[in-house]
């Protein structure tokens, strides 16, 4: 059977991957080169955050999630990588004069899913005995479950095995400009296929209604003097800073979510406020080399929820918007199963 894949982003990967484990050719196009340098996949900080981003999302998302944590390992597995994947749960606090904040926030949680129980609240000594580098907050909830993927380490590795696999034909720097059912359209060209995949993300504007992008910014920081080591929040009225860590005493640092397509480098205020947050959170930041500043839009429709359309021939899978890596295992599985495996 002949696969075409529009878009080879996260969820063109995660595709692809999945569909090679029943045998099929594959052929992959995208705008961008073999590895991704566009790709919001490759900017993310591949938070695997169940419960934290449920305050501002439905709770479908947290049982999406759940099931994507599940899948990640054979994922990572197929690729070699399986430490890659964390599941160490995750840290939230806050400053003394934002305690209000964290109440809410947990509160909100609790309202939404019945598993917000199992999150505990920590004092000091038990923040200190998870994170002793989080010692001087003296308030936090612990989240059980929640973890990451190291983003940056997928695309890579999951670009190699693309490329070098028998049953993968990669058309890189090429623009899809429409799919239809078992068509796929670009320059002057057309081809046919036995099923065509549309995860094109922004690139599938024209075709998809309500499609919007969202930018987020993020930080990358290099210091030895930080040694946090699993994903920790810190929650302020005007922003939700998210610290994680990588290998070689790198984080990534973000918050940010501008209603914008924008993709130009960030702006002072932007990095002020995130340097500045981070700065209060652990001063060791404070001596942190900036490695990285990077921006990117992440595909997002008008409910902010995933949607899936399939057809004869053709499934389209579009606006994970801020919830790639936690939404696109379990996403990709439904659209297969309501689609070309039904």
């Amino acid at each position: 059977m002949n696969i075409a894949i529009a878009g080879a982003g996260l969820v063109g990967r995660v595709l692809a991957l999945n569909l090679l484990k029943k045998g099929y050719n594959i052929t992959l196009y995208d705008s961008d080169t073999a590895y991704g340098e566009e790709a919001a996949g490759i900017t993310a900080a591949g938070m695997l955050a169940v419960f934290a981003e449920l305050e501002s999302a439905e709770s479908i998302i947290f049982d999406i999630g759940q099931r994507s944590i599940e899948l990640w390992p054979s994922l990572l597995e197929q690729l070699g990588i399986m430490e890659s994947f964390q599941q160490k749960g995750s840290i939230i606090t806050a400053h003394p004069q934002d305690a209000n904040e964290l109440e809410h926030f947990i509160e909100t949680l609790q309202s939404k899913v019945a598993e917000a129980s199992k999150i505990k609240r920590l004092n000091q000594a038990e923040i200190m005995e998870l994170e002793p580098d989080l010692a001087q907050h003296t308030k936090g909830f612990y989240l059980p479950h929640e973890g990451q993927v190291d983003a940056q380490v997928f695309m890579k590795t999951s670009s190699d095995y693309l490329l070098a696999h028998p049953h993968v034909t990669w058309h890189q720097n090429t623009t899809v400009d429409k799919v239809e059912e078992g068509m796929l359209y670009f320059g002057n060209q057309s081809e046919r296929y036995d099923w065509v995949f549309d995860a094109r993300g922004l690139g599938a504007n024209v075709q998809m209604e309500n499609l919007r992008g969202v930018r987020g910014e993020v930080f990358w920081l290099e210091t030895s003097e930080v040694k946090i080591t699993r994903p920790t929040r810190m929650l302020h009225p005007r922003y939700k800073i998210y610290i994680v860590p990588r290998p070689n005493n790198r984080y990534i640092i973000g918050a940010t979510e501008i209603e914008s397509e924008d993709k130009s480098p960030m702006s002072v205020r932007s990095s002020l406020e995130l340097l500045s947050a981070v700065y209060s959170m652990h001063s060791g930041f404070g001596e942190a080399r900036i490695v990285n500043m990077v921006t990117n839009c992440r595909p997002t429709l008008k409910d902010n929820l995933p949607k899936i359309e399939n057809s004869d021939k053709l499934t389209r899978i579009n606006g994970l918007y801020r919830h790639g890596y936690l939404m696109a295992p379990a996403i990709v599985e439904q659209a297969l199963n309501e689609g070309i495996f039904k």
